[in-house]
C-alpha cells in the first residue's frame, strides 16, 4: 500500500483495508514509517488505520477517537493495538486503552520512541532545550508549527515561543538530503542550531515486531 500525501495523512488520515488479522490504529504521522515496516517484514496480517495527524493540534480529541476507531473495527479483527504515545494527553489515552481493553505502544511522544524510550530519557537532562522533528513533521513544519503558532503573520513571535530553545534536532527515520536541507531551513526560520541525528525507526520497530509474531500464530 502507497500511503496518501501528507495533507491527507494530517487532515483525514488512512482507512484500514479490513484485511489481515490485527488491526493497527495509529497517527497519521506515522503511517509512512508503519507501512515501510510492513514491507521490509512481510507483515500482510497487520492491517493499518491511521487517524489524522492533525489531532496533535488537539491532544484532548485523541482518546475520544481511538475510542471510536477501537468500537467501529473490534469485531472485524482478532486484535487490535494502538499505534500513539502519550502523545499530550496526560494519561488519558493509556486509561482509555485500559479501559478498551487494548494495548499501546510505551513512550511519551513520538520523539521518544524513534530515539528508543531509554536513549531518549537519558539524554532529558541535557538536551531539555531542544525542539524536535521527524521526517513528517519536517514535512509539515508549516501546517504544524508555523501557521498553528502564527509565525506566518507574526514573525515576531518566534522569540517568545523559541526563546528558552537553543537546538532543533531532526530525527531523521530516512537518509534524504531533501529532507535534511528542509529540517536545516525549519532550524534557521526558528533561529536555532541544527542538528540531525539519525533514529531509523527506533521502538517502532521493537514493539511492533511481536504484535506481528502474535498475529502471525493466530
Amino acid at each position: 500500500m502507497t500511503p496518501p500525501d501528507d495533507a491527507t495523512l494530517t487532515r483525514a488520515g488512512l482507512a484500514a483495508t479490513g484485511q489481515g488479522r490485527t488491526l493497527l490504529i495509529a497517527c497519521g504521522a506515522l503511517a509512512h514509517e508503519i507501512l515501510a515496516l510492513k514491507r521490509l517484514n512481510g507483515w500482510a496480517h497487520l492491517d493499518l488505520q491511521c487517524l489524522p495527524a492533525n489531532l496533535h493540534l488537539w491532544p484532548d480529541r485523541i482518546p475520544a477517537a481511538v475510542e471510536q476507531a477501537v468500537c467501529t473495527h473490534r469485531a472485524a479483527y482478532d486484535d487490535i493495538f494502538i499505534v500513539y504515545a502519550d502523545c499530550g494527553t496526560g494519561g488519558l489515552l493509556q486509561a482509555k486503552c485500559a479501559k478498551l481493553g487494548v494495548q499501546m505502544i510505551e513512550g511519551p511522544h513520538c520523539y521518544s520512541f524513534f530515539e528508543g524510550n531509554a536513549a531518549f530519557a537519558a539524554k532529558a537532562d541535557v538536551e531539555f532545550t531542544a525542539f524536535y522533528l521527524t521526517d513528517f513533521l519536517v514535512r509539515q513544519f508549516d501546517a504544524f508549527v508555523w501557521r498553528p503558532m502564527g509565525l506566518d503573520r507574526h514573525p515576531e513571535l518566534r522569540d517568545m515561543y523559541f526563546g528558552h530553545y537553543t537546538t532543533l534536532i531532526y530525527q531523521a527515520q530516512t537518509d534524504d538530503p531533501a529532507l535534511d536541507a528542509k529540517a536545516m531551513d525549519c532550524a534557521r526560520r526558528l533561529n536555532l542550531a541544527y542538528q540531525r541525528r539519525f533514529t531509523g525507526y527506533g521502538d517502532l520497530a521493537t514493539a511492533l515486531a511481536p504484535v506481528a509474531a502474535a498475529a502471525a500464530a493466530q
